[in-house]
């Protein structure tokens, strides 16, 4: 059965001829924002909308552009006839699937080092993944305070606020982590791959390795025969 997460409808609303996208996962949200579309946060649904402002031909343009990239993606897109497309362009991981595979490293790291080499692209100082995000946010604050608008200034003061206190507390402590395991110099006890070896202070010396051992697997029942009829 198709997952109902991979299903979404990209419509105008009949009521106020706003155009809403509905359904999906995260990994589809990802690509409506992409595509141009705003997130609106309800309590029970998170749906997407059309940009305030836009003309009827340029928010035609964004659907098209964001069924096309789903359904590129496998998604499965019901949509108004008009948003109708063939078009399949070319997809490319976002750059937070970069950032994202750290993780997966961190969660195969078999020692401290290994763990600390993961964190240091992270945490260095000078083209670290955290340095790279303060670069952006006070961009950010900078975009905004050319705006022009009564808001910018105070919005741009909210971003050098969260770059200059959250984020530089994640800065500080961070590095202080991945210093830490770099010195440790240990194997992660859950981690650690069998040798083989039988360590000096095991009293059975008899034993192969020091390891549990493996579950043991219970054999699988032959298949019932056909009853054939009887005679």
């Amino acid at each position: 059965m198709p997952r109902t997460d991979r299903f979404l409808d990209i419509r105008r609303d009949p009521h106020s001829d706003e155009l809403l996208a509905r359904g999906g996962d995260s990994g589809a949200h990802g690509f409506l924002q992409r595509a141009g579309l705003v997130a609106v946060v309800r309590v029970h649904e998170t749906y997407h909308r059309a940009p305030t402002g836009l003309a009827g031909d340029d928010v035609s343009r964004l659907a098209t552009d964001a069924v096309a990239r789903l359904r590129t993606a496998g998604y499965h897109v019901d949509c108004d006839t008009g948003l109708d497309t063939d078009s399949r362009p070319a997809s490319y991981l976002p750059l937070g699937a970069s950032v994202a595979h750290l993780a997966e490293r961190l969660r195969e790291a078999a020692t401290t080092g290994e763990a600390a080499q993961v964190l240091t692209e992270l945490t260095a100082s000078h083209d670290g993944v955290l340095a790279a995000l303060e670069e952006v946010l006070t961009a950010t604050a900078e975009f905004h305070e050319g705006l022009g608008q009564a808001v910018g200034p105070s919005i741009a003061r909210r971003l050098r606020y969260l770059a200059d206190e959250h984020l530089r507390v994640i800065r500080s402590d961070l590095p202080e982590t991945r210093d830490q395991l770099a010195d440790r110099h240990a194997p992660h006890p859950g981690r650690s791959t069998c040798t083989g070896e039988v360590p000096s202070t095991e009293q059975e010396r008899s034993a192969v390795c020091a390891c549990p051992p493996p579950p043991r697997t219970l054999p699988v029942p032959p298949r019932p025969m056909a009853a054939g009829p009887r005679r």
